[in-house]
Formats: structure tokens, C-alpha cells, sequence
């Protein structure tokens, strides 16, 4: 089913709201496309872009641009990366396939991690990149017999997705950051982001939220219990749902359904979590699933206009859907033509033929015998 869209938004308060002037839910405007380089994740990326040299041990090529400045030394930063062993390329981490961001202190990082972090530290936010990192300043001459799996000496390379980051003086990393300090810098990544999403800078604005719903890990959520895990909710299920949100609009259709699911797993009768899935749902043609969300998003908001609309849309493709199948039987199945009128065959030529040829000698010969007498 096609993107539907809707009315613009630049009201924000703990959710993006999805319609100008409306706490209310709607379908989306038009949507930016992604250009990252198709990639599976199972190999390094093939990148063309010239080498850059940053240390005699660590090189670089950027994958894709990013923007701001770079992260100053006892920065937090929070990236995504994968990791291969250069000669057979045996990948043996991947924190994207994890879906969690890791985190890294420039300046405090352990040993093994000295070569990633040099490339980290000439990053910008959103810019991705290819490391190429010499055993000295990856596993070293040992290497790693537990997890991860590196064999000693082992050259690396890095996939590394540079997030964004926080530049504290004191370099403090989440786990020393009281609960109340991590909310905190959570909610200012979601306002971060939530400035950008206005400015239609979909990619940095869901940066700021993934960085937000860092700060709120699973571990640190295990921990909160009474009116701190419901501050933390507070902020973190606005960012998923932020997220949601941007990935409609970048026809991430899958992303975004993940997106929501985390949600409602916290709170099952979240409206909004039950829309924008719904949405990404019949987008992907998922009509029952679409339907099922769609339909309790409007027993638990029975007058907003928005649901009530994407459900006509739906109950409409699904006609249209009904109407062209219609067709199709009716051809393959309906009567069959009427055969075409046959043309004149050879063998009637011939008895034409021979018709006029015999009509023709019968007066030549009544001539003939006229003439004779």
C-alpha cells in the first residue's frame, strides 16, 4: 500500500506530534530517502573513497559523510560497529545485529579498543566509516581466546557508525551517572532530536534519539523500579516512538514496526505505538496486522479522526485489491471467445476455379457448334 500523507508538524512536546496543531495522530508528510550504501552486514562494506591516513597503525575511508565537529578527548561516544579479522575475514562483532549502541569514552577505552578508538576520534556525528587497524593497537600479540574469538596478531577492519556524542569535562561514562543524571541527558537528546525533525533532518534527529534510548539500556531499566522507571518511560518511549515516526517517513517500514513493538510491550494500549505500527503494517501490505492495530487504536481513541481515516484507506485498498482480483478471475475463468469467421480456403479457390473455368469452355463451345451449322 502506498505512503498516505498528511498534514506537517512543528509542535513538540514529549512525542512528535504527527499533525500541525494536533496532540492528535495522523498519517505523515512526503519522506526523505535513505542513501546509505546498500550493505548485508556479513562482509566489510566495498568502499571507494581515498584511504586516509591517521596513524602509522590506523586508516580510514568514509563511508558517509557526517556533520558538526569532531569529538574533543574524554568525550562520550556512541557508535555502532562491526568487526571483521582483516586475513579471513571472520566477523566477530556486530552491535548492530545486537541493536544496541556501544559507548565509548575517547581517552578511558580499554586497550584492544585503542585503534577504534583513533577512528572514532576523527568522526563526525553521522559519518560512517572503514578502519583499518594493525594488531598493535587491536587484539595484540596475544589475541583473544574467549569472546570475542581473535586470533594473536590479527589485523583488524571496523564498520563504525559514529552516533553522536556528549562532551562532559570529566568524561563520565553512563554506568557512573546516577539515575537521575541519565534521564536527564536522555531527555536532552530528545529535545535535540525533536529540533531537528523540524528542520526535516530525519537522519540527525533519529542520531539524538538513538542516543537518548542508550542512556536507558535494558540493564539500566531492569534496575529502575516505582516513579524512576516511569520517568525513564517518559522518555524513552517518546524516543521510540520519534523514531517510529522519522522511519515512516523514510519508508523503513520494518524499523519502524520494531520500533513500536518496543512500546507496546511496555504499555499494549499505547494509541500511538498501535497507529504508526498499524501504518508501517499496511504499507508493507500486512493488511490483517494493519487491521487488528488499527482497529484497537480506535477502541481506546474512538474520535480521533486520524485512525478513522487510515482505517478507510484501508478498507478502500482493500476494495480496490478485491475489484482487480475480480478482473483477473474473470478472465481466466469467464467465457470464452467467440472463434473469428474462417477465410476463404484453398480447396474452395479451386471449386470456384473450376466453375468458371467449365462456364468459360461451355460457351466457347456452344460458339463452336453455332458456327458449324
Amino acid at each position: 500500500m502506498e505512503e498516505r500523507d498528511g498534514g506537517n508538524d512543528d509542535t513538540f512536546k514529549d512525542e512528535i506530534s504527527d499533525e500541525k496543531g494536533d496532540d492528535g495522530i495522523t498519517v505523515e508528510n512526503a519522506s526523505v530517502v535513505r542513501n546509505d550504501p546498500v550493505q548485508d552486514g556479513t562482509s566489510p562494506p566495498k568502499v571507494d573513497s581515498p584511504i586516509e591516513s591517521l596513524h602509522e597503525k590506523v586508516q580510514k575511508q568514509i563511508i558517509k559523510e557526517g556533520y558538526g565537529k569532531e569529538p574533543s578527548k574524554l568525550s562520550t561516544c556512541f557508535l555502532h560497529y562491526r568487526a571483521w579479522v582483516k586475513s579471513t575475514l571472520h566477523k566477530f562483532e556486530d552491535t548492530w545485529q545486537e541493536q544496541h549502541p556501544t559507548e565509548l569514552v575517547l581517552g578511558k577505552e580499554k586497550k584492544q579498543m585503542a585503534g577504534l578508538a583513533i577512528g572514532v576520534a576523527s568522526m563526525k556525528s553521522g559519518e560512517k566509516a572503514l578502519l583499518h587497524v594493525g594488531w598493535e593497537y587491536g587484539y595484540g600479540e596475544e589475541g583473544s581466546f574467549s569472546f570475542p574469538n581473535v586470533p594473536p596478531m590479527a589485523d583488524l577492519l571496523y564498520e563504525v557508525e559514529l552516533i553522536g556524542f556528549d562532551e562532559v569535562k570529566e568524561g563520565k561514562a553512563r554506568i557512573d551517572m546516577t539515575v537521575e543524571e541519565r534521564i536527564e541527558a536522555a531527555d536532552r537528546r530528545k529535545k535535540e532530536g525533536n529540533a531537528l525533525f523540524s528542520e526535516e533532518k530525519l537522519q540527525e534527529a533519529m542520531q539524538q534519539y538513538e542516543m537518548a534510548i542508550a542512556y536507558m539500556g535494558d540493564d539500566f531499566m531492569f534496575q529502575l523500579f516505582g516513579k524512576y522507571r516511569d520517568m525513564a518511560l517518559a522518555v524513552k518511549n517518546p524516543c521510540h516512538l520519534n523514531m517510529a515516526h522519522c522511519l515512516i517517513k523514510l519508508k523503513q517500514y520494518d524499523e519502524a514496526i520494531a520500533q513500536c513493538t518496543i512500546v507496546l510491550s511496555e504499555d499494549e494500549n499505547n494509541v500511538k505505538a498501535l497507529f504508526r505500527r498499524g501504518k508501517a503494517r499496511a504499507a508493507l501490505g500486512q493488511t490483517d496486522s494493519a487491521r487488528d492495530d488499527l482497529q484497537k487504536a480506535r477502541k481506546f481513541a474512538p474520535d480521533d479522526k486520524a485512525v478513522v481515516r487510515e482505517l478507510k484507506l484501508l478498507a478502500e485498498h482493500e476494495k480496490e485489491v478485491y475489484q482487480k482480483q475480480k478482473e483477473l478471475y474473470k478472465g481466466l475463468f469467464g467465457p470464452r471467445p467467440e472463434p473469428p469467421e474462417p477465410k476463404t480456403s484453398s480447396k474452395n479457390f479451386l471449386v470456384i476455379f473450376f466453375a468458371w473455368f467449365f462456364s468459360l469452355f461451355s460457351r466457347i463451345f456452344k460458339r463452336s457448334g453455332h458456327k458449324s451449322d
